[in-house]
């Protein structure tokens, strides 16, 4: 137990989570303070707290859980994707979780191999193409529009197509389009819901029978009311799984390429296991899970890099952590990139060693000390359909083509919603 009565912290202030240096100041504040320790907020005239003991993060994120809700920055992103189960609290949480989380069933989740693998195929022909041309691809915006394709296919199915066919191109493309996530931005996004509803009308007006995760959300009922959701909840629902689904993915795909490049070693482990795979096109859940070692590079890419890089909870009441009071309405700040390169729970952290997810290692290391779709009932709702797109593309991809970086500028991390590079990632493709 701490004889202190406060955490220690830096002795200026600074508001955590508001610029990308936040990242930065963490990987300094964390040597020099520890476990837990405080930062004076100028723009709340409060201390935030920031923690990276996994015992803590166990508390707050799983066996406490209800004295916590989401923390700052929500207003911004409620503007982006309304009250969907990213941004929603209480008991209209659990409810939306209730009715969301049988679409995401594994048994769900696996009868889309035939459409990822698909996508992954015309990806494939994109990138032979580009390497017979002697031409980069820019790797950035190839895994944003492979994931965007698989998201937006499995939410709307052959809808998709019939708007695009109605509008001559694909309007939620300005998804992967547009970087910034500004007013502008969100205006744009927002305006997409129209279209939402007016495929919901003709699907309740046709009654024809339809796979993907739009109809599963209008079927879905509430188990204590038997009511639907409304179109309004709907659109707030399946506007959250556009962005939520598609950002994360593609970010996780571009680290796992960069890591691969820069590894020789991990990177031939990997296309043997590949090569060793049965070429079936389509692999199912478990035969892509079963992969053991490609399934070990997507989880230390996950560990170097976890694309939700920081995590925010407000107390309701009072709470103690790491041995120290902290009080009620203070915003608490965990950071799944910090936790991940914690030296107690990750020998050689900085270093790209997939093994460590394998054997008697994986198994004594402390369960949450390894959180890349946070932990808790908030898990993310998604991550087996997220670990199944990046598992079934590692395999199809290793299988055929090697990437090289294009040039050897160093690498910047952008660490705003998402933990992206904040350059384009330029790379050749060769093939095997």
């Amino acid at each position: 137990m701490q004889t202190a009565t406060l955490p220690p912290g830096p002795p200026a202030g600074f508001d955590l989570g508001a610029t990308d240096e936040t990242l930065a100041l963490m990987r300094e504040w964390f040597p020099r303070y520890g476990d837990i320790y405080r930062v004076f907020s100028p723009a709340r005239g409060t201390h935030d707290y920031v923690i990276n003991n996994p015992e803590d993060i166990k508390r707050v994120m799983l066996s406490n859980h209800r004295n916590y809700t989401k923390g700052g920055g929500m207003d911004r992103v409620k503007i982006l994707l309304g009250n969907g189960i990213m941004t929603s609290e209480g008991a209209f949480w659990r409810r939306q979780r209730r009715m969301m989380q049988p679409a995401f069933h594994r048994r769900i989740i696996g009868q889309f191999a035939q459409l990822i693998g698909d996508i992954n195929e015309k990806h494939a022909q994109r990138w032979d193409a580009a390497c017979k041309r002697g031409e980069p691809i820019n790797l950035t915006d190839e895994t944003s529009a492979l994931t965007l394709d698989i998201v937006l296919q499995s939410i709307f199915g052959t809808d998709l197509a019939r708007i695009e066919r109605q509008l001559g191109a694909n309007p939620f493309e300005v998804v992967a389009k547009e970087q910034a996530r500004d007013l502008k931005f969100a205006f744009r996004f927002r305006s997409l819901g129209k279209l939402v509803s007016e495929v919901m009308q003709r699907r309740r007006q046709e009654q024809e029978p339809h796979f993907d995760f739009l109809a599963m959300l209008m079927d879905a009922r509430d188990r204590e009311t038997d009511q639907a959701m409304d179109d309004r909840e709907l659109i707030d629902e399946v506007l959250t799984l556009i962005v939520a689904g598609h950002e994360t993915t593609a970010a996780a795909l571009t680290w796992t390429w960069y890591l691969l490049s820069q590894n020789a070693e991990a990177e031939a482990r990997l296309q043997a296991e590949a090569d060793r795979a049965p070429d079936t096109g389509a692999p199912s859940l478990e035969v892509a899970e079963a992969q053991a070692y490609t399934h070990q590079v997507a989880q230390e890419s996950l560990r170097l890099y976890p694309p939700g890089w920081l995590l925010v909870r407000k107390t309701i009441e009072p709470d103690t952590l790491g041995g120290y009071d902290i009080p009620a309405r203070a915003e608490v700040f965990l950071s799944p990139f910090m936790l991940h390169r914690h030296p107690q729970f990750w020998p050689d952290p900085e270093a790209f060693d997939p093994g460590r997810f394998a054997g008697s290692d994986a198994a004594e290391r402390h369960r949450f000390a390894y959180i890349p779709f946070a932990v808790g009932p908030r898990h993310c709702i998604g991550e087996n359909m997220a670990m199944y797109e990046m598992l079934v593309h590692l395999q199809r991809m290793a299988r055929r083509f090697r990437l090289v970086r294009a040039d050897d500028s160093p690498i910047e991390l952008e660490a705003q919603i998402n933990l992206r590079p904040r350059s384009n990632l330029m790379m050749m493709v060769q093939t095997r």
